[in-house]
């Protein structure tokens, strides 16, 4: 018998007066898994984890959390979770040990668990030498930690973040992506939302694609990347002028050879492999110098194109996300 989704979204609709800021969004998310809400700013991504986690009152639909209804079982809900919002939300003034105290004393936890798990949290997110310091003197990336530190510190099995690594260097993200990692392996289900289609790619297992408040797309990120076309072999020559006779090769072995002079590439449909180990045999006996030959696959960014027409980054005039119940 399968256990109990994590996470469920039934039929989300959240108005704001005119404004439909989420119309109607389902999903599903199992124990153990990682699910990124993708999409621009304006799409929704954010309405949906207020509702999710009970901070804003959906307009019709509910949905449940570690089984618990968002609207019968608030309470419940809540006990089951921990939330990174968009902004951090430590108090500046207070010291990073003295922040995860006043959370565990609102949490009603034992002094002796909060301190035995501030030592542990602070170890995990490198954070023990500015334990005492007052968190206004930490960077962007050490706030960002910090603020992890505290959703974790009841030990949460259901973890949502919102846009946890904006406006982070790519250092300070990528090591908050292995942190995350870390946490999935130990069984914690992560939602995450993130307009960052690479954030997307490495650690979602299943991806949920949001535009104006609906879902256009859902499915692994390899599921939804084959939404966007075949994988093409790209093949890179050293010299201009072998460019030609190149073209010649490939259309005698694949279809729809594309000529990219400037660059002198070449580009063709492939399925898979096998097409791109015939091709480096074509011009392995052609006596033609490449500088490389590989596989490119669509990208995340090719989907967004595909499903809506503009690339990810290009659709940020959307206000939605902004406008509070």
């Amino acid at each position: 018998m399968n256990a109990a989704p994590a996470v469920e979204a039934i039929d989300l609709v959240k108005h704001f007066g005119e404004t439909r800021a989420v119309d109607g969004v389902s999903f599903v998310v199992p124990e153990g898994s990682v699910l990124g809400l993708l999409g621009p700013n304006g799409a929704g991504k954010t309405s949906l984890v207020r509702m999710l986690t009970t901070l804003s009152v959906p307009t019709s639909g509910t949905g449940r959390v570690a089984g618990f209804d968002i609207l019968r079982q608030p309470t419940e809900v809540r006990r089951s979770l921990g939330l990174t919002g968009q902004a951090a939300t430590v108090d500046e003034i207070l010291t990073g040990r003295e922040n995860l105290k006043l959370i565990g004393s609102l949490y009603g936890l034992p002094r002796t668990f909060v301190r035995e798990a501030t030592e542990r949290l602070f170890a995990r997110f490198d954070l023990t030498d500015a334990a005492d310091r007052m968190a206004k003197t930490y960077s962007g990336g050490m706030r960002r930690r910090l603020d992890l530190a505290v959703s974790l510190l009841a030990a949460p099995p259901i973890l949502f973040l919102d846009e946890p690594t904006t406006g982070l260097d790519p250092q300070s993200r990528s090591g908050l992506w292995a942190v995350l990692r870390e946490l999935v392996s130990e069984g914690t289900t992560l939602v995450l939302t993130t307009q960052y289609l690479e954030e997307a790619d490495h650690l979602a297992d299943e991806i949920v694609v949001v535009d104006k408040g609906r879902v256009i797309a859902a499915g692994t990120p390899t599921q939804l990347k084959d939404q966007a076309g075949r994988a093409s072999v790209v093949v890179t020559l050293t010299h201009a002028a072998d460019l030609d006779r190149a073209a010649e090769l490939m259309n005698s072995c694949c279809q729809e050879v594309h000529v990219e002079r400037g660059s002198r590439r070449l580009t063709a449909q492939a399925g898979g492999l096998g097409d791109m180990t015939r091709i480096a045999a074509v011009f392995e006996t052609s006596g033609i110098e490449l500088d490389d030959l590989g596989l490119a696959r669509p990208s995340l960014d090719d989907v967004f194109l595909h499903l809506t027409g503009h690339r990810a980054e290009d659709a940020s005039d959307l206000t939605n996300e902004g406008v509070t119940p």
